[in-house]
Parts: C-alpha cells; structure tokens; sequence
C-alpha cells in the first residue's frame, strides 16, 4: 500500500543505514530517497572508498554484517592478512568481499563514470530498488582538528586512532565545489518531508546539509530528525564524546539545539521523555519512541511509527 507521500532520508553510518532500511521496507521506491554522506570518504591503497555509501547499501541490500553493522557477512579477510604480512597499511580494515566493491569502483571512476552512476549500478546489482545518491559527485573530506593540535582525516581519527583524540573542530574541505547529483536535488525538490537518520549530527549529517544546493532546499521543507542518542549514549560511534569535547552535555535536547533553526519535528527515545519540555519550548513538536533497532522488525516498526506521525502533521 503506497504511503502518498515522498520521503528523503539523509544517513550516514550504522544507525542511519538502520532506518534508512526501515523506511525502504515501509515505503515504495518512488516514496523514499536516500541520500548518504561521503565526507568519510578515503583513497586507501589506492582504491576509493565510501565507507558510509557501503554501509547503507549492503544494509539494504541485506548484505552487512550483523554484528558490526558495517562491512559484508560472512567476510573473509585473506588480502587483509597478507598485508599485514608485508607490513603495508592494515589499519583500515578491508574484507576479500567488501574488497571487490573498491576495486570496481575504483575502476569505474578512473574511466571517467560518476560516483552517483557507479552506487546506481551497484544498487541494480545487489537488488536495491529504493534510490541511493552520494552527497556529491566531487570530493568532500572531513577533517578533524584535535586537541593535541593534529589534523587527522576522519578515517585516521575513526579507525585507526579509535575516536580517542579529544576534538576542537571539524572541517568539511572542498565543500564550495561540491557536484550534487542531479536526481538527488530532485528528489528533494518533490520532498514532502526531509527525514535526518539517527547519524552523527557533526559528521554524517552537517557534511550534507552545509552543502549549498541541498542546504538551501531543506530550508523550505518540513524536517524531521531522530536522535542518535539514547539517555545522553551513542549506540556505536563518538557522537556522544563529539558533543561533550565541543562544549555540550551530550543528550537528545543537544541534538535537537543542533538542528534547531531547520527543524520541525524531533523524534527521542522514550528514556529521554524529560526532555520533550525544554525542546517543545523552542517551538518544535517533539515525540518520543523506542528508537532502538536491534533487528529488520525493530527498523520496520520505528520507520512505520514515524511515518505515521509525519502523516498527522499534514
């Protein structure tokens, strides 16, 4: 049954590739578009990686790993350990299946085809039918200026540094010359509803929406936004750490003061009801959910509640 409206979804990460999936089971393929942050994106050995782009496709595609939420199931890592062998790089760790993804990638690129064109083919391939765009087609790096007074990029800081760095600030390079995909404006354009995941406000979701083109298009659109914390914890990642180093209590209503100015509606855990109050006082309708997804049910059952409480908005 169609849901009568149009739904794009920006993510990044594993609880955003979580709900991204939710929704793609509730919603049919010309309803929903999602559009995934390539900040994190990385040329590693020589390949070009797109770590959240992977993450929401194999997702969707019911290929991730169960347990970690990123990577392929049933991985081995064979390459990995003969890199080890010859002592090259190994802190970026690359499965033997997860490694075909980079090679052809990798591969198309050279020849000259798109990064939107290339995750559209590997979406045909693994069976997704629910669109999927990079944020852009040029790249845009995250950089996380630390501290101690590194500069790291955001994959050095992730994974091979573990997030243990104590963050000053966060630099998207190369934003002015972001290339948008065409069909990712859009889809934004015919959005009822622009619906933020719950990702890394600093680094899954602002890389997005601090992109000209997409930022000034949400700016006239209903948005809503579901917490990625959970009485004031990230499920997986730094998000919680992010917050408390750049000068905030971490906590649902830190989220929500983050997207304030754009944000219409906000979606928080029931454990974080106490905070509906202060959030409701800066003029935006809050509700609060069981936002944990431990399984596909639990992803279908909070993507069909918020869908429901968009419905009532209109």
């Amino acid at each position: 049954m169609k849901y009568g409206k149009k739904i794009v979804a920006l993510a990044g990460g594993v609880g955003g590739a979580k709900l991204a999936d939710g929704l793609a089971q509730c919603l049919e393929p010309d309803e929903l578009a999602i559009i995934v942050n390539t900040g994190d994106d990385l040329e590693h050995l020589g390949l070009s990686i797109s770590p959240d782009l992977d993450t929401v496709c194999y997702t969707l595609a019911g290929l991730a790993n169960p347990d970690s939420g990123w990577g392929r199931d049933q991985e081995s890592w064979r390459t990995l350990e003969e890199i080890k062998k010859l002592q090259g790089p190994d802190w970026f760790a690359i499965g033997d299946l997860d490694l075909a993804t980079h090679l052809e990638r990798t591969r198309r690129l050279r020849e000259g085809q798109t990064l939107s064109e290339i995750t559209a083919h590997f979406c045909r391939r693994w069976g997704i039918h629910v669109p999927i765009f990079p944020m852009s087609d040029t790249p845009v790096r995250t950089y996380v200026h630390c501290q101690d007074g590194r500069c790291l990029a955001f994959q050095e800081y992730f994974v091979k540094y573990h997030f243990e760095p104590q963050i000053r600030s966060i630099e998207f390079e190369n934003m002015k010359n972001a290339v948008v995909p065409e069909k990712a404006l859009t889809a934004l354009k015919n959005a009822d509803f622009v619906l933020f995941c719950p990702s890394n406000p600093f680094v899954s979701i602002d890389p997005i929406i601090q992109i000209e083109a997409i930022g000034s298009i949400i700016a006239q659109k209903k948005v809503i936004a579901v917490s990625p914390l959970i009485g004031g914890e990230a499920l997986k990642g730094p998000a919680a750490k992010m917050f408390h180093e750049l000068g905030m209590k971490p906590g649902s209503s830190a989220v929500a003061d983050h997207y304030r100015a754009i944000l219409d509606l906000f979606v928080l855990d029931h454990k974080d009801e106490a905070q509906i109050a202060l959030i409701e006082g800066w003029g935006i309708i809050c509700k609060a959910l069981d936002i944990f997804m431990p399984d596909r049910l639990a992803r279908k059952r909070l993507a069909g509640q918020i869908l429901k409480i968009l419905d009532e908005q209109t």
